[in-house]
């Protein structure tokens, strides 16, 4: 059944939303981004390697695709972001003067094709149709894979993720970082302070990891009661122990009494691993959960890797 958003819900997140236009031809770009600029957050890509990096660093929400460029074609692109668990779910419009290209187009993954020369009613309508489409979906996703209580993504969001992310970085031959993060005497603060108070101080480290984590790939999820766990994509060993020092000074830093703790106040300990596929290292999750016990083991409010 789908999701009404209100009138003003549904103009703000589309004014909000962004479009990515990946052509090669100069006029093209300039053309296409005047008809859409003004209900959208426009941005272009000349090349389909530049819209690869571009996508990469902040995943946009929809992409209008040129068929024919130098270089790297539409098809091509398209295929590549497919084919990446971190960017496969953007909707794909191609943008094309070929009516014999249209199969080729829904092979790729495309969601529609829109033919040259523009027709800007057209064009506006069915960006706007696949954005809302788009918008829909992911307030769907939420309300499956969000936790109630913290709001960040949940275990069942993780394993349905974790996975697919951990297939994609073997297959590209790149990094990623897991760290796994336990609130340190949280049955203890529960019994002095009482559980309204630890769901409190739930929110307040769900939060905190979440606002020390900078690019819009990584993600947090709750593990399990007062276990978190980190995705950091395309991150080094160096990389995500710099992530997770962060982490762990924030949470010092809300200065959250805790009589029980020998610090003082709430502190995590934190484990982490990075999957390295020329070294075969698949067992990310329990080599971090071995990390953890770890820090705890070394006097808690430590990060080991």
């Amino acid at each position: 059944m789908p999701i009404n958003y209100s009138d003003h819900q549904l103009k703000l997140s589309l004014k909000n939303s962004k479009v990515l236009i990946v052509d090669d031809q100069l006029l093209s770009l300039i053309v296409l981004k005047k008809i859409l600029s003004e209900h959208f957050n426009v941005t272009t890509a000349g090349s389909g390697e530049e819209a690869i990096e571009i996508c990469n660093a902040a995943v946009p929400d929809i992409i209008l695709l040129d068929i024919n460029m130098g270089g790297m074609s539409g098809i091509e692109t398209c295929l590549k972001l497919k084919n990446n668990t971190e960017t496969q779910d953007i909707p794909v419009i191609f943008v094309t003067s070929f009516e014999n290209e249209e199969r080729e187009c829904w092979e790729a993954g495309a969601v529609d094709f829109i033919k040259k020369p523009i027709n800007t009613e057209t064009l506006f309508r069915r960006v706007r149709a696949h954005i809302t489409l788009k918008l829909q979906h992911d307030l769907l996703n939420q309300k499956v894979f969000l936790d109630d209580l913290t709001k960040v993504f949940n275990r069942r969001y993780f394993d349905a993720h974790f996975s697919k992310m951990e297939r994609s970085a073997l297959r590209e031959k790149v990094d990623y970082a897991l760290l796994l993060i336990d609130i340190d005497y949280f049955k203890q603060y529960n019994d002095i302070y009482g559980h309204v108070q630890g769901d409190t101080v739930l929110n307040l480290v769900a939060q905190t990891i979440t606002n020390s984590l900078q690019r819009p790939t990584d993600f947090v999820a709750r593990y399990g009661g007062e276990e978190f766990v980190v995705v950091l994509p395309h991150t080094s060993t160096e990389g995500a122990i710099c992530v997770a020092d962060k982490i762990k000074k924030n949470i010092i830093d809300l200065k959250i009494l805790h009589k029980y703790s020998e610090y003082g106040f709430v502190t995590i300990s934190i484990g982490g691993s990075t999957l390295q596929p020329y070294e075969s290292n698949k067992n990310t999750v329990q080599i971090a959960d071995e990390k953890m016990y770890e820090s705890k083991t070394q006097g808690r409010n430590k990060v080991c890797f």
